[in-house]
């Protein structure tokens, strides 16, 4: 049986997504960065960057069916090995954003 959370997580799109998060994080006094326009970056960099006092995360954000791009996975590996906070967040994930913000 489908729950009317999943239903929710399911219709977010990845915009709509990224705005919630953002808004939660600046509630939360984090700072933020998204590459709007990456046309002339190196494909796969994370959507957002978030910087709060002694504390660096990297997120990619994906609507709740997406599915990680090969350049993506290189970033975050890449990321993960220097030590970094890195994430990947999806609605249905949102306890884990809370938790990573709070």
């Amino acid at each position: 049986m489908t729950t009317a959370r999943q239903l929710l997580d399911a219709q977010i799109t990845e915009r709509d997504f990224m705005d919630t998060v953002t808004r939660y994080a600046e509630l939360l006094g984090w700072d933020w960065h998204h590459q709007f326009n990456s046309i002339h970056s190196k494909a796969g960099w994370p959507d957002l960057v978030l910087v709060r006092r002694d504390r660096l995360v990297f997120a990619e954000i994906k609507r709740q069916a997406g599915r990680m791009r090969p350049e993506q996975t290189y970033w975050l590996d890449k990321l993960r090995l220097t030590g970094a906070e890195v994430y990947v967040w999806k609605p249905s994930l949102w306890w884990e954003i809370e938790a990573v913000l709070a």
